[in-house]
This record gives structure tokens, C-alpha cells and sequence, in this order.
């Protein structure tokens, strides 16, 4: 609103000082952005409503008093200026002999709307300190990549069809004279003489015309469709495997249902364009630049009538363009926030309903859906104001074609004979124009979309190839981290300055509270992160330096959320494995104690567990997580609460098939209960400052009569509990 407004801004600074908690305020015409310090008592939301008001009170000022708001803009209201040139270029056209130069001043004020919407672009373009490389080629070469000669081929079958519309519509006005006036001088200058010869002749072309336009139109609807599926699976097909290469870091933040969005609707609407608006905005370009030409040269005395409604609908789709991506951005958002939300609540069902919250629940729900609708209601107001506005525009202009050739025809300066088949062919251009808002519409949700999927193809991925390569036969298994200084984005650093080594072929504990940083420590193993300061290293080498697919087949990792595929058992087992034989399947699955409840099911391992594995509890799950770790045989394994969901007797059985495991490679466990780790070669007590605060075996730590031992003490007292 205020940018390029200068005036704007500083009467929009004076009244946001008046509000009542508003400190200062600042209103940038060079950026267009606002910034409000108010009192911290002042909630986001009561701000809000303060900028509205302040905002409403300046235009209602400017709107009543008609000011100057900048230099060469008078008024605030766009919509103003285009009501005075447009009525301005009216009145030339009435009152000037010369038609000509009411055309003139039609044009004239199209282009002035175009130059000034060209220039803002260019402000704004102006304003990104680096623009993306695909953002400097139009969006739609962007969208359509090496698809571009289909393109242009169902580009030129949409014109071809146009034109023979066109053609239609001159044949079907000949037809039309012959029936009123008899023959037609000019089909007798050709040869074809008698009315009822002309009529059979002309219909016979109007039955070619009709049948070539028909081939045209059904050729160019299938090449756009099949345009768009095309480029639909090319997106998805090179963005996804993107996807699955990103570093962890970007797909924790983001959430799923945003990123499936991407991946599904967003790559949808990049196909939707090209299959549908394309071929609209192709067919009224093409009549466009044919009518032009054609009224200049037949019907020069109408011709500014005929395109009266341009600068108009020009003006409009501008305006629509800047107002509306606000409102598909807030729409989108809102939708993406419900269904979120949907999905979450139904995930977390038991957990909602042993709370009894279904009553909260259905509250959140409710106002998530209200604000959807609501800016749903925002973008539909806008769109559909703008399509009648075009429409009542086009009416009018038809009106006006009636009437002014009318009054040519009747004052015989326009022959009936040329006036009769054009005046059907504005028609081509004036009810379609309608449908321009429509295109408009489908232009910003496909920018829309184009930028968040571009955006998410410039996030950095993974290099599976870059770096030293590693022999993983050889790997002994030292790991060591040295110095290490990490904190998430937005906190405060989780590890401080850690310095922990991790034996080779042996069982190294790791204990302590919950946000000490032990799943932070897995992380940084397996590159999963990267450390703000300080190395990991690998037998000597920085894991930095070493080939990320190499690193991560040396390393075996179990998360405390076992996370489970759907498909059978034997499936889940093998993932990552994919080459590992039914024995193998089965003997990690012993080692895990899967086959203590697989021999239950009727289809053993050929059982199928659902969609995240929602038919078994989370232990199975966990010991399934854990037969996939012994299926790979790294070198290296790491299990991060690996068998925090089983019972006593299960995990001491898992214990027993580790010792057995753990021989020649290293293992790191993770843990609360310190009876999973008890047996280590050392063990390591994560303290709240992000360094270990004690270490030693467990005999030692006991001696030591520190954290650990009172760790021991209240674990074994609640026990006997």
C-alpha cells in the first residue's frame, strides 16, 4: 500500500503514533514494509487491528480530500485515474470527426496502465537483492523446461483454431447478407451467381471451416492435456528425488502435510495452467491482434468502441493481479494450517480422547476452518467482482458496436455488406474476456506454486558422492568428537564444547536427563547434522571429509521412534538391505525376539502391518527397527532408545543377543534405563551444560557416588517398588 507513496507512508506513521501502546512506527515507500514498536503488552493481534484502523483512517482521509498522494499519481484510488482517461477518451471519440483518434486515446490509456504496471514490476523486480536464475525466462518456459517445442506446437494448433473460428464466424455473416439482401456482389465477382448457388456454396464452406476447426480444436485439447500430464510427471519425477536428498535439517522444519502439498497440488496446478488457461489466453490474443487490423482497415469509424473495454479489463487484471496474491498466499496457508491440524487430531485419536479434549479439539478445528473460510470468501468476493466487471464492460461495448455501425450503415458511411459479418467477430473477443479473470486466477496460483517448488528445489541437498571415499570392510570403528559445539536453529547450544570418544569394538554407553543432548550426539554421527564448531571423526577422519554414502553404510542407526513402512514384515526387516535373503531376514529377526510374536501371525512374515506399522504396538515395532540394524551388519551401530518400549523380560533377551552382536564392531547405546547399558565397556553421563559430567564403567560410576549412582539408586528402588 505505501510503496512508491511517500505521503502515504508519513500519514500512515502519524496515525499509528495516536494508537493507544504504539511507541513508534515506520512506514517505508522504498520497501513497502511496516514496523511497529509498541508496548509488549500489546498482543500480535491487537497490533493488528491497530494497523487496520490507522489504515482505514488514512484512506478515508485521502479519499475525502482527493489529494495528491505522490508525484504524477492523483488521488489514491487507481480505479479514479482509469474512470477519468477512460471517460476523457469517450468523449474524444464522441466529439472528434476523426475516429482515429478515438482509437488512439483508447490505446493510448491501455498502454499508459501497462507502462505504469511495467514500471512497478520493475521496482519490485529492483528490490530482491539476488533473483533466482529461473526467475529472468517467462514461467511458463520455466514450467514447460525441455517440453518447449510441444509448447509451441500447441501453441500454434490454439492459434490455427482461433483463426478458423474467425473464419466461421465471417462465412456464417455472408450467409446472413445473402438471405437479406439476395445475392452478393461480391461471390458474383468469383463466379458464383444466384442466391440459392451462394447459399449451397457458402454453407459447404461453412461445413469445411466447421469440420477443420472441430480436428484443431480436438488436436490442440489433446496436446495440452497431454502437455500437462507430462510436465506434471517431469516436476514431480525431478523434484522428489530432490526431496529425498535434502539435509534432515530442512525436512524437520518443514512440516510433512506442507511438503507433500508441494509435491502434489502444487505440481498439479503447474499442469492444471497448461491444460486449461493456455489455451484461453492463446485464442483472445489471437483475436485480438486480428480484430485490430481487420476494423482499421473495414470499419475504422467503430473500431474504438469495439476495443473501448481494454484499457478497462486491462487496468482490472493489473489491479487483480497485485490484489489477489496476498489473498491465495493466506488461503493457502490456512488450508495447509487445517489440514495440519486434521491430520494430527486424527493421528493422536487415543491420546485426545483419554484426555476427553474432543470438545477442544473440535473448537480448534472449527476456528482453523472459519479463518479458511473466511479468506476463502476474501479471494472468491475479489474474483468474482472482477468477472462481472468484465462482463458488464464487454455488454456495453457490444452495445455500443450496434449502435454506432448502425447509425454508419443508416448515414451509408459503412456498407452494410462489410458491417454485417464483422459485427459478429468482436464477439469472439468480448465473451472470452470474462473468462480473462478466471485466467488470472490460474496464473497467480501457478506463479504461486512455481515459486514455493522452485524454492524447494534450491534447498541444499546431500551429496551421496562428494568426498574421501571409505572402505567399510575396513572401518574399525573409532568414532571420536572433538570439540564439538552444536545448537538448533533458534536455541541455545545443546552441546558445548564436547570432546567424547567411542571405543572401536566396543559398547560404549550414553545416559543423562532428557535434553542433554544424546539423540544430538547420534545425529552428528550419522551427518544428520553438522556441528557449529569442532569435529566428528571416523578412525582419524572427519566424517566432513568422507563420502555420505560411504559414512552412512558404516553405521547402523535405530531411532527411538521406530518407523515402520507399509508392507509385510519381512519387507520392513530388509529395507535398506534390499538384497538380503529370507535366512538373513530370519536370523536378525531371532536376534531382535521378532520371531516370538512374527510365529503367532497367521502369515508370519508375510504379514502385512499398515500404513507406519498401525497394527503392531510399539515394542514390536522397535524390535522390528532393530532386525533392520542387524540385517545391514555395519560395522558401526548405534541405538538410540532403541528398547525404551519393551518389557523386562524382551529387552533382557535382546541384551543377550547383542553381547553376541556387539563382537568385532562398536556399538553405541543410548538410553534412560541404565539397565540397558550396565554391561558397557564405558559409559558416558550427559550433563545439562552439553558435556559429559561423569564416565567410567558402571562399577566406577557406582564409586564415584554421583549423578549416575543416584540415577541407579531411584532406577533399582522404583523397581522393587
Amino acid at each position: 500500500m505505501v510503496s512508491g507513496r511517500p505521503r502515504l507512508a508519513a500519514a500512515l506513521e502519524t496515525n499509528l503514533c495516536r494508537a493507544p501502546g504504539v511507541l513508534t512506527a515506520s512506514a517505508n515507500p522504498v520497501t513497502g514494509r511496516l514496523l511497529v514498536h509498541h508496548d509488549t503488552r500489546l498482543t500480535g493481534e491487537q497490533v493488528g487491528r491497530l494497523v487496520l484502523q490507522a489504515v482505514a483512517g488514512v484512506v478515508r482521509k485521502i479519499t475525502g480530500s482527493g489529494k495528491v498522494t505522490t508525484a504524477g499519481q492523483t488521488g489514491t484510488d487507481g480505479g479514479l485515474a482509469l474512470v477519468a482517461v477512460g471517460a476523457t477518451a469517450t468523449i474524444v471519440a464522441v466529439s472528434v470527426p476523426a475516429p482515429l483518434v478515438g482509437l488512439g486515446a483508447v490505446l493510448g490509456t491501455t498502454a499508459i496502465i501497462i507502462r505504469t504496471a511495467w514500471r512497478k514490476s520493475e521496482r519490485s523486480a529492483r528490490k530482491e537483492p539476488s533473483p533466482p536464475k529461473w526467475a529472468k525466462q517467462p514461467p511458463l518456459l520455466t514450467i514447460v523446461g525441455r517440453y518447449r517445442k510441444r509448447f509451441y506446437l500447441a501453441s500454434a494448433l490454439s492459434v490455427l483454431g482461433q483463426l478458423m473460428d474467425m473464419v466461421l464466424v465471417l462465412v456464417i455473416g455472408w450467409i446472413v447478407l445473402v438471405l437479406i439482401r439476395g445475392e452478393s456482389a461480391a461471390l458474383i465477382g468469383i463466379g458464383l451467381t444466384g442466391a440459392t448457388t451462394q447459399i449451397w456454396v457458402l454453407a459447404a464452406a461453412a461445413a469445411l471451416v466447421c469440420l477443420g476447426l472441430a480436428a484443431l480444436s480436438y488436436t490442440a485439447g489433446i496436446q495440452w492435456r497431454a502437455l500437462a500430464h507430462d510436465v506434471r510427471h517431469e516436476w514431480r519425477d525431478r523434484l522428489y528425488p530432490h526431496v529425498q536428498r535434502l539435509e534432515l535439517r530442512h525436512l524437520e522444519d518443514d512440516r510433512t502435510t506442507r511438503m507433500a502439498r508441494l509435491l502434489t497440488d502444487d505440481i498439479n496446478q503447474l499442469g492444471t495452467f497448461l491444460a486449461s488457461s493456455a489455451h484461453e489466453v492463446l485464442t483472445l490474443t489471437t483475436s485480438f491482434f486480428v480484430l485490430v487490423p481487420v476494423f482499421l482497415v473495414f470499419a475504422p469509424q467503430i473500431a474504438w468502441v469495439a476495443f473501448l473495454p481494454v484499457p478497462i479489463v486491462t487496468w482490472l487484471s493489473f489491479r487483480h493481479h497485485d490484489k489477489v496474491g496476498p489473498d491465495y498466499l493466506s488461503v493457502a496457508e490456512n488450508e495447509s494450517a487445517l489440514n495440519s491440524r486434521l491430520t494430527d487430531n486424527l493421528a493422536a485419536a487415543a491420546t485426545v480422547k483419554s484426555f476427553s479434549a474432543e470438545t477442544h479439539e473440535i473448537e480448534r478445528v472449527s476456528a482453523l476452518s472459519e479463518r479458511y473460510r473466511d479468506s476463502g470468501k476474501r479471494l472468491d468476493r475479489g474474483a468474482v467482482s472482477y468477472t462481472e466487471t468484465v462482463r458488464v464492460s464487454a455488454t456495453v461495448s457490444l452495445a455500443g458496436i450496434l449502435l454506432l455501425g448502425g447509425r454508419a450503415v443508416l448515414a451509408e458511411t459503412l456498407r452494410f455488406e462489410i458491417f454485417n459479418p464483422l459485427v459478429g467477430l468482436p464477439q469472439q473477443v468480448l465473451w472470452k474476456l470474462p473468462n480473462l479473470g478466471n485466467v488470472v486466477d490460474g496464473y497467480q496460483q501457478t506463479a504461486a506454486a512455481l515459486h514455493r517448488v522452485r524454492y524447494l528445489e534450491d534447498l541444499p541437498v546431500e551429496s551421496g558422492t562428494r568426498g574421501h571415499r571409505l572402505d567399510v570392510a575396513r572401518v574399525k570403528g573409532e568414532m571420536v568428537l572433538e570439540n564439538v559445539t552444536f545448537g538448533y536453529p533458534g536455541r541455545p547450544p545443546v552441546l558445548r564444547g564436547l570432546t567424547m570418544r567411542i571405543a572401536p569394538e566396543k559398547v560404549t554407553g550414553i545416559v543423562g536427563v532428557t535434553g542433554a543432548g544424546k539423540t544430538t550426539i547420534a545425529k552428528l554421527m550419522m551427518r544428520f547434522q553438522r556441528p557449529d564448531s569442532g569435529r566428528v571423526l571416523l578412525d582419524g577422519q572427519d566424517i566432513a571429509e568422507i563420502r555420505l554414502r560411504d559414512l552412512r553404510r558404516a553405521i547402523g542407526f535405530v531411532a527411538q521412534d521406530a518407523f515402520l513402512f507399509d508392507g509385510t514384515i519381512e519387507d520392513n526387516i530388509r529395507y535398506g538391505s534390499f538384497q538380503a535373503g529370507h535366512r538373513r531376514v530370519v536370523d536378525a529377526a531371532r536376534m531382535a525376539a521378532v520371531d516370538e510374536f512374527v510365529e503367532t501371525l497367521p502369515s508370519k512374515y508375510a504379514t502385512t502391518i499398515g500404513e507406519r506399522g498401525v497394527s503392531l504396538s510399539g515394542g514390536q515395532k522397535q524390535r522390528v527397527s532393530l532386525a533392520r540394524a542387524f540385517v545391514k551388519d555395519a560395522p558401526i551401530v548405534v541405538l538410540d532408545e532403541a528398547t525404551s518400549a519393551v518389557d523386562n523380560e524382551t529387552e533382557a533377551a535382546i541384551q543377550h543377543a547383542l553381547k553376541d552382536f556387539a563382537r568385532g564392531r562398536t556399538l553405541v547405546v543410548i538410553a534412560h534405563r541404565l539397565s540397558t547399558i550396565r554391561h558397557a565397556d564405558h559409559i558416558y553421563v550427559m550433563g545439562t551444560d552439553g558435556a559429559p559430567a561423569e564416565e567410567g564403567t558402571h562399577e566406577e560410576l557406582l564409586r564415584l557416588d554421583g549423578v549416575y549412582a543416584s540415577l541407579w539408586r531411584l532406577q533399582v528402588g522404583e523397581e522393587a517398588g
